[in-house]
């Protein structure tokens, strides 16, 4: 870890400021800062200014709205966590927040912050001489990728919790720029290329998230694989929503996170509605999962046992949200 590099800190008042203060060279958003701060101790980043975006305003406020949460993209983990509306509303996503890192980073970290946070991989985010002794890598300071050397495509991994329950309770982001303000499904906001893997455009901020209230009668839950016990990023994470009518599938979502370069909302559940909970959905299920993450050697863990572990808390949530419910 090397110190932080002098910069000027700016301290806009609205999100519409913060923006136009991306527009100075070397500018960078900081918020709780809980992943910023170490990847400028790494050297991955070096920042002229930092615009800090903790004096702005309502900002993090968490407020429910003609059947929509809105949730301010500065609100910390630790509100959201203990947030009594959310935890009966969005339970999957207060379970998210309170399973990030430790009590001390969720009363800072944001959000914002965990939904825009950096991929993450182990040749990546190692020291600045552990990189120059390995050439770099092709997320930065290189043109290789060492998880798959023969190919040009950066496989380090997203590791955010918090959008596979938002990704699974079908949320969207509100996003300010320099010249427009609109909204937009939060998956438009990730793209599959862990070099690259936000598709906000220079000078663009999230300013908060959208969640439509569930049904009555939803069960939702969030199941993170990790290898210990607290501290960990996810080796995978899996947010699911269902609803059951007459003891049939009537909706189900499914969020995932930690296996591949963006988060996912797994695709084709919509064969399984009109079926009840059994052994042949839930092998369905799997086969679902199976197919659609694609865990890298990214992590200490094997790849394999990453996808075999997104896939069996697939299925178990799943079984145990229908008992549930």
């Amino acid at each position: 870890m090397r110190p932080i590099a002098e910069f000027h800190l700016l301290r806009p008042t609205t999100v519409a400021e913060a923006a136009t203060l991306l527009q100075r060279p070397g500018a960078r958003l900081v918020a709780g800062g809980t992943d910023l701060l170490p990847n400028l101790r790494r050297g991955l980043l070096d920042p002229r200014c930092l615009i800090d975006l903790g004096s702005m305003p309502g900002f993090d406020a968490v407020e429910l709205h003609a059947g929509h949460w809105r949730l301010g993209a500065g609100a910390t983990l630790a509100t959201l966590e203990r947030h009594a509306g959310l935890a009966q509303a969005l339970p999957a996503l207060t379970q998210a927040a309170a399973q990030v890192a430790g009590p001390g980073h969720r009363s800072a970290a944001t959000l914002g912050g965990n939904l825009c946070q950096d991929t993450r991989c182990v040749f990546y985010n190692q020291s600045a001489w552990w990189r120059a002794a390995n050439h770099g890598c092709l997320k930065y300071e290189g043109d290789t990728c060492h998880v798959a050397p023969q190919g040009q495509h950066c496989h380090a991994a997203y590791q955010g919790d918090l959008a596979a329950p938002l990704l699974a309770y079908g949320a969207e982001v509100e996003i300010v720029g320099t010249e427009a303000r609109y909204r937009r499904p939060l998956a438009g906001l990730y793209r599959d290329d862990g070099a690259a893997h936000l598709t906000l455009r220079p000078c663009e901020v999230v300013a908060a998230v959208y969640v439509p209230a569930p049904l009555p009668g939803t069960a939702s839950a969030y199941r993170k694989l990790r290898l210990r016990g607290a501290m960990e990023f996810p080796l995978a994470g899996v947010a699911v929503a269902l609803r059951l009518e007459g003891g049939v599938l009537a909706e189900l979502a499914v969020g995932l996170t930690g296996t591949n370069s963006l988060p996912l909302r797994l695709e084709g559940t919509e064969t399984l509605l009109g079926h009840a909970v059994d052994g042949t959905l839930l092998e369905t299920l799997g086969k679902l999962v199976r197919k659609q993450v694609s865990p890298m050697r990214s992590t200490v863990t094997p790849s394999n046992h990453r996808r075999l572990v997104a896939v069996a808390a697939a299925q178990r949530l799943v079984r145990e949200l229908a008992r549930q419910a």
